[in-house]
């Protein structure tokens, strides 16, 4: 979906909120062959259940990319992503937890270029009891409607 906004149209506390989704076995191991990242606490199902957390668990790169990609289902032409701020892996997310995304605009302020603005959105992965798995400041660079002078 299109949606056009500018900088002047996104509003502090507007809060978004995501269906879910759940993180599988395949996705673990999909997401491991792409990273390489083969560590036992994701991929030992033996050694895991010695471990503190009794079980594999969901890569934090995993969830974060699964969480951003849910929270991305607007196409705004006017916005862009600039990068992420103060990432947190905040709890483990395991085989079978089912994931949702809420999106809290937390700032505004302006850029450096005089046509464009930051906005900064709050990025909350939940599990399915409310549960925070991960939190980023996800930051935009949007267009304004018009030029501040």
């Amino acid at each position: 979906m299109i949606v056009e906004r500018y900088f002047e149209e996104y509003q502090i506390n507007e809060i978004s909120m995501t269906s879910g989704r759940t993180i599988t076995e395949a996705d673990i191991v999909l997401h491991a062959g792409q990273t390489g990242d083969f560590f036992p606490h994701h991929m030992d199902a033996a050694w895991c259940a010695t471990q503190p957390f009794g079980q594999r668990i969901a890569h934090g790169t995993l969830v974060f990319s699964v969480g951003i990609g849910m929270a991305a289902s607007v196409i705004n032409p006017h916005s862009m992503s600039y990068g992420y701020d103060r990432l947190r892996f905040v709890n483990p997310v395991f085989i079978g937890d089912t994931i949702r995304v809420r999106s809290t605009i937390v700032e505004k302020r302006d850029h450096k270029r005089a046509e464009q603005g930051l906005v900064i959105e709050q990025v909350e992965v939940l599990k399915q009891d409310d549960t925070l798995a991960l939190i980023c400041n996800h930051i935009h660079i949007v267009a304004r409607r018009q030029v501040q002078l």
